[in-house]
Formats: C-alpha cells, structure tokens, sequence
C-alpha cells in the first residue's frame, strides 16, 4: 500500500524536475525521460500522475501560478491603502521566486504555448484575470469609475511587458528597475486623475 501524502510528494518532485529539466534542455527537449531521470523516478510514474506531457506542463503552471498567487496575498496583507495595494501586486510578479532562471523559463514556454492550447489558454485567462481584478480593487477609491477597468488593464500590461523585458534582455530591466518604472508610473499618472 502507498504511504499517504505520497502521491503529492511525487507531483512536486515530478514538477520540480520539469522546471529544472526545461531550463536545462529547453522545452522541446524537455522529454518525460529526462524530466523523469532528473526526479530520480521512472517514466511510467509521470502517467501514472499527470497522462502525459502536457498535463505535467498544466500542472507545473499551476503550481506557479499558485506560488504567484501566494506570494501575492502575502504582499497584499502588509498593504494598507490602495496605493500600497497597486504596489503589492507588483512586488509580487516581480519577486525573488519569480524570477529564479527556471521559473522564468517555464513562464516563457508558457506563454508561447498559449496561442495553440486551450488548457494553458484558460490557465492564462485566470491568470490574467487574478492580476485585473487586484488592480480594479486597489483602484476603486483612486479613479472615477469609468476609467477603473481600462487603468487596471494597462497596469497589467506594464507588468507583462516589463517582466518579459527582464526575462528575456540579458544586462537589460532588472526586477528591481522595473518595480521602480511601475512605482513612477503609478505616481504620475494614477495620482493624476484621483476622484
């Protein structure tokens, strides 16, 4: 009989391994033997788990998405006005564990898998949804209310590009910067046009 708890102990490893193995080998050459080799399991224990590839990707999303998730909940319970809040939800995409190479990585892959998958699509929607609806609630009491939804989409869309830019531009925008350029922009503009 399988000791309990031992099924997520195996997931975690298993998606432990993915993010380690895609920055290692790249995506494509991300196979279930390495993934699996590199969890110290064998290959019939990711099927076992998660079908096949793209289940163990969905499932390694999560698991980020969840680490985000937390990460931004932590941040937003020091947060004690709304401006405070804005910042939180940035701090967040922009911390330490988001930024580790194969978390950056897998968040790539990701994101270009989005077009063509309609598992990581809905993934992404949710995602993209978690980060407007935390920058509407912080914007509330700062904007008049017709300019509430279309500030929080332009906000998330400065997080987007920014974190991409540091991702992907060696020597470029360093997390610390970016935070700074939000910082800036959340002043002059958003501050701007308060109720």
């Amino acid at each position: 009989m399988p000791k309990i708890g031992m099924e997520e102990i195996r997931k975690t490893q298993l998606i432990k391994a993915t993010i380690a193995t895609i920055h290692e080998e790249g995506f494509t050459n991300a196979s279930i033997s390495k993934i699996s080799k590199h969890a110290g399991l064998s290959s019939g224990i990711v099927a076992h788990y998660f079908d096949d590839k793209s289940g163990l990707l969905t499932a390694t999303l999560q698991y980020l998405m969840r680490k985000l998730g937390e990460e931004t909940k932590k941040q937003l319970e020091h947060a004690n006005t709304p401006i405070e809040r804005l910042l939180a939800v940035v701090n967040s995409n922009f911390s330490d564990e988001q930024f580790k190479p194969g978390v950056v990585d897998v968040w790539l892959a990701f994101w270009a898998l989005v077009p063509t998958s309609g598992k990581l699509g809905r993934l992404h929607k949710i995602n993209e949804r978690r980060m407007q609806s935390n920058f509407q609630h912080a914007l509330k009491p700062l904007l008049p209310e017709q300019m509430v939804a279309s500030t929080a989409t332009g906000l998330a869309a400065m997080v987007e590009g920014l974190w991409i830019r540091c991702a992907l531009t060696e020597g470029g925008v360093t997390p610390k910067e970016a935070i700074a350029i939000m910082e800036s922009y959340i002043s002059s503009q958003i501050l701007a046009h308060q109720k």
